[in-house]
């Protein structure tokens, strides 16, 4: 039975008459990825690269968060055609690809993706979700219509190229990690800092010139709205571990006393 596939985030940014506010989805659960995409947000990113995640996770996370009305997006360990290849064949419609620092590593992610001749992805369909073991009409013609690539920027020499990276036949959209960022300009830890800032709002003003969509991650909410008031079409706002991380601490802090502190008694030296 012939069968469609869904909209990409590409499709759901050109759609969009406001930014899309998305979170995290870190803990590798499928139970967790559903409870997140019934949420209401717009978007998920589940991440490999900083959390527990191999294909068998990614894959019953995609069949979890099927259904709802939310966008996801998956995040690679590393830039890599093999593994680019594999997480397609999988399923992943949206890639978040990290630490894209030239133009050079953005063409490679976006050949990585493509069918000879426009590019270096390996054919199996027919064994592959992607194209629902070759019950998708035409897919393997139409694949790169069903794909969309984010790169992320989050060091000074990707900064100082993202004009150039933007203008990477196949780049949908540039996503900010002012955490990496950060250390990259010597501020590691201060992403809040004046400097990394000013290098975000370089970002995304680069990507309206460019007429390409851009995000940044900011759990802050007034960095969040800076941002926002600065032109991210797209946010990332939470992360499933930090909202159960500090709930679950306040919980603690609610219904647990702190010990009083007791001071040492001094004794005297025995020699």
């Amino acid at each position: 039975m012939p069968l469609p596939v869904d909209d990409t985030f590409r499709d759901a940014l050109a759609a969009a008459n406001r930014p899309l506010a998305g979170m995290w989805v870190c803990s590798g659960s499928p139970l967790v990825a559903e409870l997140c995409a019934g949420s209401g947000l717009d978007w998920l990113l589940v991440d490999a690269e900083h959390s527990p995640n191999g294909l068998e996770s990614i894959l019953a996370q995609l069949q979890a968060i099927n259904g709802y009305p939310i966008q996801v997006m998956v995040r690679p360990p590393v830039n890599d055609t093999v593994v680019i290849k594999q997480y397609l064949d999988l399923g992943v419609q949206n890639l978040l690809i990290p630490m894209v620092n030239s133009v050079t590593e953005a063409e490679a992610a976006v050949a990585a993706t493509r069918y000879p001749p426009q590019g270096v992805r390996g054919v199996g369909s027919a064994l592959a979700r992607a194209a629902r073991w070759n019950r998708v009409p035409d897919y393997l013609a139409r694949a790169s219509e069903t794909i969309s690539v984010t790169v992320q920027i989050e060091s000074t020499a990707a900064v100082d190229s993202v004009a150039d990276i933007l203008k990477v036949d196949g780049v949908d959209a540039i996503f900010v990690g002012p955490s990496d960022l950060a250390a990259s300009m010597g501020l590691l830890g201060q992403q809040e800092h004046p400097e990394v800032r000013a290098a975000v709002e370089h970002c995304l003003a680069a990507a309206k010139a460019a007429g390409k969509p851009a995000g940044v991650n900011a759990f802050n909410p007034d960095t969040a709205r800076h941002y926002l008031d600065h032109g991210a079409n797209f946010i990332l706002v939470g992360a499933d571990v930090a909202l159960l991380a500090r709930g679950s601490e306040a919980l603690a802090a609610r219904y647990i006393p702190k010990s009083p502190v007791v001071e040492p008694v001094e004794t005297p030296a025995s020699y």
